[in-house]
């Protein structure tokens, strides 16, 4: 979100990224609790307002960046509103990929046959959701990329292009086409390919990018 804000030449956006490690437990030192109370990432502290304003919350950092920089969200009420709508669907389907499909299916240290079909049939139902209203809509929202855009490309678009879980060929990727389009539409934007590497300590050296602070650290 941060670099698509300053793709769209808002300087104001300029921001630090730093690394939370889940693994050692930072995400529960009093300093990160005071940001986010549910230690999860991600976080975020608004330094230009008096007092600063503490954000948590996925879904609540987009919303309060696009209207504090009023862009990345329609202005017509009902395209408006179709943006909110996916950004919730975001929140409350991506667990059942994550910490469902992606656990059990790649991380869980038993195979367990009931919860990966479980969360298997749940991952391409909303492949299948996503793939029928894409078909009809060239984002999110309609015509506009915007911030429903930017909550669902990093699991379902990295999903489908092959990206994470290793899972492309078990969930049959290549049949949902409109995501697919999407998916890689999305990928080309300057911002997204700054974006994801931010926080990164994984992957190809190149694509990784511990922490942030300027321009100049990419």
């Amino acid at each position: 979100m941060f670099e698509e804000l300053l793709e769209l030449g808002l300087t104001d956006a300029e921001y630090d990224a730093y690394l939370i490690s889940i693994g050692d437990g930072d995400q529960f030192g009093s300093d990160f609790v005071d940001i986010n109370p549910n230690s999860k990432i991600p976080a975020l502290m608004d330094h230009s307002t008096t007092p600063p304003t503490r954000i948590f919350e996925s879904g609540s950092i987009l919303q309060y960046l696009a209207e504090k920089f009023d862009v990345l969200i329609p202005k017509d009420l009902k395209a408006k509103t179709e943006c909110r709508n996916w950004l919730f669907w975001q929140m409350g389907s991506a667990p059942y990929l994550g910490g469902g499909f992606g656990h059990f299916y790649s991380y869980a240290p038993t195979k367990m046959q009931y919860p990966i079909d479980r969360f298997t049939m749940e991952t391409k139902r909303q492949l299948d959701v996503l793939n029928r209203h894409l078909s009809a809509n060239e984002y999110m929202a309609g015509d506009e990329y915007s911030i429903a855009d930017i909550a669902i490309w990093p699991w379902y678009g990295s999903l489908v292009l092959g990206d994470i879980y290793d899972a492309a060929e078990f969930l049959d990727v290549a049949s949902y086409t409109h995501v697919v389009r999407w998916a890689k539409q999305v990928s080309k934007r300057p911002g997204v390919k700054r974006g994801r590497r931010v926080n990164r300590t994984w992957g190809p050296e190149e694509e990784q990018l511990a922490e942030r602070h300027s321009s100049s650290d990419f």
